[in-house]
């Protein structure tokens, strides 16, 4: 590999201003460079970088730049990090963290003429912005020497040594001397562990913390003040219990839980990407998945009917509509719908269900083996193909019309329900229905008169090419296509008597199944070997079920996911749950359990938990409930240095860990506290009311964006186009399974919390409730404490409140004049600094 530090230090030159350069010390050497290429890596970024930077690399790059090929042009490789940040002879290639600053992304941008890359053939679009997204992230990058380093076979026996390709193993707890501090099974795993390590465990919390935890953790919102008063008030032996077992029973359960499993199938209610078609029936699988939790569906039905509900018994026209409907869970995803080959997005379609299947279910990143054996996990590329043909045997209904910008049009599946209330705005009356049809036939002869036009232009020999009036009618001819196309779909979305039909997205198998060929490199003009439609081999210690020829093999897929024999499923689903009671995973790497993953702090808990599932019936709500009544999930959040410096992540559980709320549940507290929250569930969304389109060009964005007051998971989720009140509190990333949402603290949050008018009219209202309660000075500050945050303030809090309408007062009578209003203006003031709190935004 060549290196020049001169010409790498002149690039630093021009990468920090003058000023920095001069005040740090910047060393680059060998062993710097190669440590960096070696830092751990988020699994997300890896599964990033495997996916969409390696294979362009490879296919792109690798033949004049890489030590492999045995080239190295202008002293650039680009087969390792270490290489792309020493660079070549023209500087470094990429400076991580700054695309605009790489000469990679400035190469493959083509902004200079004499620094084109590739030279032959500009990469696409969505390659350079892959690129710059990489570089973005500060090009994370397991690549340590050479990028293609031969493979051994697998020895598949030898791989499942590794813990998560053993089957779970329901051991005893264990027996510890802090016995009497366990109130569970579940205590006694977690005592082990802190006096394996010499630590002592939080005090229990204070009923009132209790309270406030179990109810945003169970059902999303805050407990009312008489709920809060009752559970103080109860000093029965079961007084938590009767709480806990009230909120699993309660409706808004579902909609708390199903939120977490929306963001785990990448619910989103359009396509995404360059072409973004709405999903106006998306809003079914949001639906299903809530009233499943509700109903406590057992979570092993639950995955067979998302991967092959159509194939499944069913008992009752309901049931069958139902296992239709949660079929979407495989066509949910982004799609490239303006993809010029066929194959091409069949393939890509294949790709993001297995890439968001394995790692929903599994925790494992079997996309990764599109290209190649999986670099990390025990995957050859052959049973990445075996689940391939799956997919490719089934046909994914989305339901997008083939219009402008729409290569990959879809049908949807027809379902029944006399039950379903229906909108009268969506009735085609029959004035409507006949001015519709006469519309269509009109462009429908239009179309055929220009169809005449053009033979009899061609049969004058008359040439296309450079020919304005040519141009200008084929683009006529698009819209005129589109028109069509969007009446007949709308027409063939009512029935004779004008109501609507109902449709939902899904999954159905195609009347020829196939198996795939595995593509070199995952290029469709390098097609090898057919192979056989499979299973993951590492997954399955005993023989996986046999595929009938004549079906896709979902049924079949779906059997393997939750067999007794399937080390993975259930492991996956428990530590997906803790995660979302303790903050932390036992795995902490939720959608990651393969070798780049993280290790699990309590291996034995986690399989007894697993078991235990099982054994129960898949039930989440027990597992749910016997993870709350834990004592470890009743501690305080109290800091205690020792352990702090033992265990910073608190991966042992010494205490509880103090908590952000999601996006949704800031929403929702809002709107409960100010009296605004509705908690009934609205028919459809509105994207079905806004229709199929294409968002931006004939769907405007405030026909989508339009707020309401119902449960935030019954907002609308248009990819890049999530509202405000979810984006800004770090909402679910919705092209991707996302196990574990981000959580950020940044300076838009509290301006949001500030400045945003939700805010304010949630403000509003609460001081509007406040002052129809007749209360004043200290009785009306303890009320407002209580609604908001759940209990009385402090003397502190109290004295502080008071000389904040003391001084609120005389700062804006001037300005408002009139006493009563200026009462009220110091309320709202109150009532949105209790919103802006971090108190109001965290758990402790």
């Amino acid at each position: 590999m060549k290196s020049s530090f001169p010409t790498v230090s002149k690039a630093l030159v021009r990468l920090f201003p003058a000023g920095l350069f001069a005040a740090s010390t910047i060393v680059l050497s060998a062993a710097g460079l190669e440590a960096a290429g070696k830092a751990e890596i988020d699994p997300e970024q890896l599964r990033f970088f495997e996916t969409k930077i390696r294979p362009v690399l490879a296919d792109a790059c690798y033949s004049c730049h890489s030590e492999d090929a045995g080239k190295t042009k202008g002293g650039l490789a680009v087969d390792s990090r270490q290489a792309l940040l020493l660079g070549g002879d023209s500087g470094a290639a990429i400076s991580p963290g700054t695309p605009r600053r790489s000469l990679l992304i400035q190469a493959v941008r083509w902004e200079d003429e004499d620094m084109r890359m590739p030279p032959k053939e500009k990469l696409s679009d969505e390659e350079i912005a892959d690129l710059e997204k990489w570089v973005g992230m500060g090009a994370p990058d397991p690549r340590g020497g050479a990028a293609s380093l031969p493979r051994t076979e697998i020895d598949i026996e030898k791989a499942r040594e590794f813990w998560a390709y053993q089957l779970p193993k329901a051991t005893e707890p264990p027996k510890t001397s802090r016995n009497s501090w366990a109130r569970t099974d579940i205590d006694r795993f977690i005592a082990a562990g802190l006096t394996a390590k010499g630590l002592e465990p939080a005090a229990d919390a204070d009923k009132q913390t209790l309270i406030r935890r179990a109810y945003f953790d169970l059902i999303g919102l805050p407990p009312k003040p008489a709920e809060v008063e009752a559970f103080l008030n109860d000093n029965s032996a079961d007084a938590f219990e009767k709480v806990v077992d009230r909120l699993l029973a309660s409706e808004r359960f579902g909609e708390r839980w199903g939120r977490h499993w929306l963001d785990v199938a990448r619910y989103a209610e359009s396509s995404g990407k360059e072409a973004n078609f709405t999903y106006p029936h998306a809003w079914r699988y949001r639906d299903y998945v809530i009233d499943a939790f509700n109903t406590d569906k057992p979570f092993d039905q639950f995955v067979k009917e998302q991967i092959a509900g159509d194939l499944l018994p069913a008992r009752t026209l309901e049931e069958k509509r139902n296992q239709m409907v949660a079929t979407g869970f495989l066509a949910l995803g982004a799609k490239s719908l303006n993809e010029q080959n066929p194959r091409q997005f069949a393939m890509d379609l294949a790709d993001e269900q297995i890439d968001t299947l394995s790692r929903a279910l599994l925790g494992t990143t079997i996309a990764c083996a599109r290209c190649h054996d999986h670099k990390f996990d025990p995957i050859p590329i052959h049973e990445y193909y075996a689940l391939a043909g799956i997919f490719l045997s089934t046909e994914t209904l989305y339901g997008t019309p083939r219009v402008q910008g729409n290569r990959r049009a879809s049908d949807l599946l027809k379902i029944t329900d006399d039950s379903e209330p229906v909108d009268p705005g969506r009735i085609l009356t029959a004035s409507e229905r006949a001015r519709m049809e006469q519309l269509l036939e009109d462009a429908q002869e239009q179309r055929q008169e220009m169809f005449a036009e053009a033979r009899q232009a061609r049969q004058r020999g008359e040439s296309s090419d450079g020919n304005q009036n040519q141009v200008q009618r084929r683009q006529q001819f698009r819209r005129l296509n589109d028109r069509i196309n969007t009446l007949e779909a709308r027409l063939n979305s009512h029935d004779e008597l004008g109501i609507p039909c109902q449709y939902a997205m899904g999954a159905r198998d195609r009347d020829n199944p196939i198996d795939a060929r595995i593509l070199v490199r995952g290029e469709l003009d390098k097609a090898g070997d057919r192979v056989e439609r499979g299973f993951i081999s590492v997954l399955s210690p005993s023989a996986p079920p046999r595929i009938d020829p004549g079906s896709s093999g979902r049924l079949e897929l779906a059997e393997w996911l939750t067999s007794a024999d399937n080390p993975l499923t259930a492991r996956v689903m428990v530590n997906r749950v803790w995660l979302h009671l303790f903050g932390r995973g036992i795995v902490a790497s939720v959608d990651n359990f393969g070798s780049t993953g993280k290790a699990p702090s309590h291996p034995e808990l986690l399989d007894w938990l697993a078991a235990r599932f099982q054994n129960n019936g898949w039930s989440v709500k027990s597992l749910v409930k016997d993870v709350v009544m834990s004592r470890a999930y009743q501690l305080s959040s109290d800091f205690n240095a020792k352990a702090y410096n033992a265990d910073p992540e608190n991966a042992l559980i010494w205490r509880a860990n103090k908590k952000r709320l999601e996006a949704e549940a800031i929403r929702d507290s809002l709107l409960a506290v100010s009296g605004q929250l509705d908690l009934k569930r609205p028919h459809g969304s509105t994207v079905l009311r806004a229709g199929d389109g294409f968002v931006g060009r004939n769907i405007r964005e405030d026909q989508i964006k339009a707020e309401h007051n119902h449960r935030s998971v019954y907002l609308p989720i248009v990819r890049d186009m999530v509202p405000d009140s979810l984006a800004v509190f770090d909402f679910a990333e919705t092209s991707l399974v996302t196990g574990q949402r981000d959580n950020t603290t940044v300076p838009s949050q509290a301006l949001y919390m500030m400045n945003s008018g939700q805010v304010t009219r949630a403000a509003e209202r609460l001081a509007t409730k406040l002052a129809d309660t007749g209360k004043k000075g200290g009785e009306l500050i303890e009320q407002a404490y209580t609604m908001a945050l759940s209990r009385k303030p402090t003397e502190s809090e109290l004295k502080n409140a008071v000389v904040f309408f003391r001084d609120f007062t005389p700062a804006v009578a001037e300005d408002i004049g009139n006493r009563d209003r200026v009462r009220f203006a110091s309320l709202v003031g109150f009532c949105q600094a209790l919103f802006a709190s971090a108190e109001f935004r965290y758990l402790n």
